[in-house]
Order: C-alpha cells, then structure tokens, then sequence
C-alpha cells in the first residue's frame, strides 16, 4: 500500500488490529484502509470498533481484501465499512475510490456544520 500510494497520499501502515486502534485513538487519518483478514485479527472487528467511537464514526473506511464473494462483501458493509476493494486491484482505480471517498466526507462536513 505504501509502494502503491504513497507517491500520491500520506501512508501510515500498522501490522494488528490492537496497533490501528492505538493509532486511530492518537492521531486519525482522513480514510481508514484495512484488510479483512489481519494476521489472525478481522478487519471487520476494526470497522465495529471505528464506528462504536463518537470520534470516529464519520472517519471513511475501505476494506481491501481478497475475500470476493457475496457474502464477504455484505458482511463488510455490515461491519461499516464504505467501500469494499477486492484484490488484484488497479492502482489508478484505488486512488479514484480513495478520492471519493474524501470527497464525500468533505461534503459531509459541510452539511454538519
């Protein structure tokens, strides 16, 4: 992810699921991008977890995985995620789905304000 995006985004990766909810809880970023599968920790568990803190309910998140079935897919939205990417995936349409992202959390805000 760090290869692939960092020429066009500010990339903070971490290795477990305990490490990103540290990280979230100290310093947000502007677009959550997780795996559905973390070593032996869900990435499901990670978006129940962002959208149960007030903080970060609004914070847009996008699981990247190779679980492609239907029931993946669901299961995800289900958890809260935004978008769901499935491996092997284009780079230039991983930064268009990131940048729409972006761009509906700005409208978001404005909205709120």
């Amino acid at each position: 992810m760090k290869h692939a995006l960092g020429g066009e985004f500010a990339v903070q990766c971490v290795g477990s699921v305990p490490e990103a909810q540290f990280s979230l809880s100290q310093s947000p970023p502007d677009i959550l991008i997780s795996e559905v599968v973390v070593g032996q920790e869900s990435g499901l568990d990670l978006c129940r977890f962002v959208r149960s803190v007030s903080s970060l309910q609004h914070l847009p998140i996008m699981l990247l995985t190779s679980m492609a079935t239907l029931q993946d897919k669901v299961a995800g939205f289900q958890a809260g995620t935004d978008d769901y990417v499935v491996k092997p995936f284009d780079v230039h349409h991983l930064v268009a789905r990131i940048r729409l992202l972006a761009r509906i959390k700005r409208l978001e805000r404005r909205t709120t304000v």
